[in-house]
């Protein structure tokens, strides 16, 4: 088995929990979106954060407003709807119950003795 394509695919799995994480903290732009993820070591480029982000958009959890830059043309900045937010907060719920649950499969909380 590939290590590589195994975390990348655990990656996909949770990048658009951790885009509305970082979208929680504040409005932001695609490429510093980007540079937070790689900054975490969830590498991940424009060509796979546009769609998501757009996903999020069509889904409602997602707004955004255009804003002048000093540095260039005007970015697009994005920001949780009231949607959104809720959305994530269901995601950390789900997130702290698969991680217990994969802590207990670890440990062998879960195991089954059987009678034979």
């Amino acid at each position: 088995m590939n290590e590589e394509n195994v975390k990348a695919q655990m990656r996909k799995g949770i990048l658009e929990y951790c885009i509305l994480a970082i979208l929680a903290r504040g409005d932001s732009y695609a490429p510093k979106i980007i540079a937070e993820l790689k900054e975490a070591k969830m590498i991940v480029v424009e060509g796979t954060l546009y769609p998501i982000l757009t996903r999020q958009k069509n889904a409602g959890l997602l707004s955004y407003r255009w804003q002048e830059s000093t540095q260039g043309p005007p970015r697009k900045y994005y920001m949780l709807t009231e949607l959104g937010i809720q959305y994530l907060a269901l995601l950390d719920e789900a997130w702290d119950e698969m991680v217990e649950q994969v802590k207990a499969i670890r440990s062998g909380a879960t195991a089954i003795e059987t009678d034979e």
